[in-house]
């Protein structure tokens, strides 16, 4: 029952999601419709959490739509459709909000190739044939974190001043009892809910542009791929507060600029989660051949921004180092040769 497929009314054809003009699209006849001003077909409609044994149906074809349990939006392996797995995306489920894809796929392999070829390092036939295996447009589940942070922190501090008076040159060493009270506020910390994806990865395509997120509508997943989360916006609390602990202690330091030492005999952090949002964040997976090894890639779909580890060329390294060396050696020698030569 609650697979939703997107039919044109003008030729029956199926309809997608164009990142490009943020429409819902129909490529046979060149139909637009702007989605905001569509329905949600499981708009406040309840389904009980998912059966794991439902069996979905593609609604053009007949053919069963063999998915992941995670899996929330697809395509029909036999005939192509576009579908959204409704009760997937409903009740506890359903994403508060998305940021829809604004990069198309052949844009998407185009920035990829050219972010490829500015590698320093990489091998030089890296990109010289099609080695991409396969790219994927993703939405990715996340929670964005609204965190309240109550701060105390204790310590000691020195400032130090050398001076010269006569003949002799003295130390100064004042010492301080420092105390800061501080409430911090962050908001909208994003952490990855899926237990399929890379952490890091996931972290280092930040940031989203979160004045692109808009009201959850299943049309945006129409022609991409979904998943729902793995984990609870509390189980995940723990992650997100380690997330956040660099930038408390980056904080708290630029508190205390100004010394030459800073001791901290107690530092008392305290998160509270004043609110979090279940949302769906576009990830383009690019998965690349070479060497017979595949390197997994990922792009910011709404960005742009590039992030994974490419092969390096052991050719390329030594040569990079020994330009280095090449160099250093002509400064120091270039240094002697100003100051009188002696160096040689």
């Amino acid at each position: 029952m609650p697979v939703i497929e997107y039919k044109c009314p003008n030729c029956g054809s199926g309809m997608v999601f164009d990142g490009e003009t943020g429409t819902l699209t129909c490529h046979s006849c060149g139909r637009q419709d702007n989605i905001e001003q569509l329905s949600d077909p499981i708009a406040n409609q309840f389904f009980s959490d998912e059966d794991k044994t439902l069996e979905y149906h593609c609604n053009s074809c007949g053919a069963v739509i063999m998915t992941e349990e995670e899996t929330s939006a697809t395509s029909c392996s036999f005939c192509g459709s576009a579908v959204v797995l409704g009760d997937r995306l409903s009740g506890k489920l359903a994403p508060v909000m998305v940021i829809p894809f604004s990069i198309p796929k052949e844009e998407a392999m185009k920035a990829f190739r050219k972010w490829c070829r500015n590698g320093l390092l990489t091998p030089k036939d890296f990109m010289t044939a099609d080695r991409v295996k396969n790219i994927t447009g993703l939405y990715v589940p996340f929670w964005l974190y609204d965190l309240d942070n109550h701060i105390e922190v204790h310590g000691r501090a020195t400032k130090i001043r050398m001076y010269e008076q006569g003949d002799y040159r003295y130390t100064e060493t004042r010492h301080f009892e420092i105390y800061r009270k501080i409430r911090l506020n962050y908001v909208k910390v994003p952490i990855d809910a899926s237990e399929k994806m890379n952490d890091q990865l996931m972290d280092k395509l930040e940031p989203f542009p979160y004045d692109q997120l808009k009201s959850f509508k299943t049309q945006y997943l129409a022609g991409y791929i979904a998943e729902k989360y793995s984990y609870t916006d509390n189980e995940l609390l723990p992650r997100v507060k380690d997330k956040i602990k660099h930038y408390i202690d980056s904080y708290i330091g630029s508190t205390v600029a100004g010394y030459n030492t800073v001791n901290y005999s107690d530092k008392q952090i305290n998160t509270r989660l004043k609110n979090s949002d279940y949302v769906l964040l576009p990830v383009w997976m690019v998965y690349y051949d070479y060497n017979k090894k595949v390197y997994t890639f990922a792009m910011n779909g709404q960005t742009g921004k590039v992030v994974g580890k490419p092969p390096i060329s052991p050719n390329k390294v030594m040569a990079w180092f020994a330009g280095i060396w090449g160099v250093s050696i002509l400064s120091l020698k270039t240094i002697s040769w100003l100051m009188g030569g002696g160096f040689w």
